[in-house]
């Protein structure tokens, strides 16, 4: 275990993706396979913790999204303009390679994200999340996040709460 103080960048190619293990199979191809086609299209941005500029010891992927208003708990809608979608930010996907567990990087790159999305010149109401399972959605509502009523896995915190935090 590593105890290595963590530089937060946008990925790019002098990033090593190789070596990135999370123990999530799906979470490490994207990385290494997937990613990079992503940010080239501009359907997702994707921001890496390294330890020395090179090693990834993790990473979160943003995109523009929206809620369904009419999806969200009735008293956070009913506080909201009556359009049929809120504009919102979604971080797709948040791994820590193994080496790394334990130390508070989860949290960290969350917060990360979060103070991104909330600093944006681009208006977006929430950070939503898509938990892969209930380990995930557990720690999205440890940190504050709100689960859709009809969609126990998709989770969001409006980026106001964020931003008074």
């Amino acid at each position: 275990m590593s105890r290595a103080p963590f530089q937060l960048a946008l990925l790019n190619g002098a990033h090593d993706r190789t070596t990135f293990n999370s123990g999530s199979a799906p979470l490490d191809r994207y990385l290494r396979e997937q990613v990079t086609q992503d940010v080239r299209r501009r359907v997702a941005a994707c921001f890496v913790a390294t330890t020395d500029g090179k090693r990834i010891a993790g990473y979160y992927t943003l995109a523009s999204a929206s809620l369904l208003l009419a999806e969200l708990p009735a008293s956070t809608g009913k506080k909201l303009p009556r359009y049929p979608t809120v504009p919102a930010v979604r971080m797709g996907r948040l791994a820590v390679d193994q080496g790394f567990k334990g130390q508070g990087l989860g949290s960290a790159l969350l917060a990360d994200a979060l103070g991104r999305a909330a600093r944006s010149e681009v208006a977006a109401y929430a950070l939503m999340v898509d938990a892969k399972d209930d380990a995930a959605a557990n720690f999205y509502r440890h940190h504050g996040f709100v689960t859709l009523p009809d969609s126990p896995r998709t989770l969001f915190l409006p980026l106001a709460t964020a931003q008074a935090v």
